[in-house]
């Protein structure tokens, strides 16, 4: 086991290297200059500005200027938010958006396994088609619909919800409905279909005739074999939602970090783009990272497969 997380934190290392070098040449490409913008700048201060931040060496200089900055843990001044670094935006920001993602995370796979193992039992039944139903909706509509609806029926109409804002829990509530229902979706239709393959297998039927109760036969047997594919896609799926919430954040107004992401692509920031690219990419990858190890130690033949011990 430790051979095989040793390897999996090395690929880790590796990806990460090739998102920050792919991102940094693909970012340069980009015609003209973070201070080349609407208002007028003077050549000579616009030079200036170009040499302070290392803008006017070559571009394989510059990429070394970052790599070296970012092994000590140094993501760069914002271009565009002058005095203020990358580090001290993701830090300020980042909060926000972490506890509507943990939120939105916790419902929808709690929910979505709920939904999925009750509809396999009760296939063709009432339960089916409603968790079915609620998955097709999930799926097929788009979560900031979702969001207008929520804001709509249970803030305007009913009054039980504040609108927007940041603020105590109630603010997060319809947010992390909204942005649970696509995960939701995702997790009860998979754990379905592979709660019904594993229904009809032999183990299953050998435990029936050893007189074990549902409950073990259900916990202990079907669901912890059928939970395996779940596990696989939770990684990208709790990245996702995690550093994807950036409509969410603008309808219901959350001071996350969606907004510098979104706007610093406008702006030309290098540093920002660099900096939020870099922060989701971590996430991503560590949580693929976790997701390897929980993999290998709920099955062993996946680690005996990939040469580890």
């Amino acid at each position: 086991m430790v051979n095989y997380s040793l390897k999996r934190f090395v690929y880790m290392l590796i990806t990460l290297w090739v998102i920050v070098t792919l991102t940094f040449f693909l970012m340069h490409m980009i015609p003209g200059d973070p201070f080349t913008s609407e208002k007028k700048v003077p050549e000579q201060i616009r030079q200036n500005m170009l040499a302070k931040y290392h803008l006017d060496k070559p571009l394989i200089v510059q990429y070394g200027y970052y790599l070296n900055n970012l092994v000590h843990g140094d993501l760069g001044i914002s271009l565009k938010y002058l005095n203020r670094t990358v580090d001290d935006i993701i830090k300020q920001s980042a909060p926000a958006s972490f506890q509507l993602g943990i939120q939105s995370i916790i419902l929808g796979v709690v929910f979505g396994l709920l939904f999925g193992i009750i509809a396999a039992l009760k296939r063709g039944g009432g339960w089916d088609y409603f968790s079915m139903f609620l998955a097709i909706i999930g799926i097929s509509v788009p979560n900031f619909i979702i969001a207008t609806l929520l804001q709509l029926l249970l803030a305007s109409k009913l009054k039980w919800l504040p609108v927007s804002g940041w603020g105590s829990f109630k603010y997060t509530i319809l947010p992390s409905i909204a942005l649970s229902f696509s995960t939701l979706s995702i997790i009860s239709r998979m754990m379905r279909t592979s709660m019904l393959d594993v229904i009809g297998q032999d183990y299953i039927k050998t435990a029936k005739a050893k007189g074990l109760s549902q409950f073990q036969i259900i916990w202990k047997h079907m669901v912890r074999n059928a939970i395996m594919p779940v596990v696989t896609v939770l990684g990208p799926l709790i990245a996702g939602i995690v550093t994807g919430t950036f409509v969410i954040e603008q309808i219901f107004s959350i001071p996350g970090l969606g907004k510098f992401f979104v706007q610093s692509i406008y702006d030309e920031d290098y540093s920002m783009i660099l900096g939020t690219t870099i922060f989701y990419s971590v996430i991503l990858v560590v949580m693929m990272f976790l997701v390897d190890i929980a993999y290998g130690l709920i099955d062993p033949r996946v680690r005996l497969a990939k040469g580890g011990k």
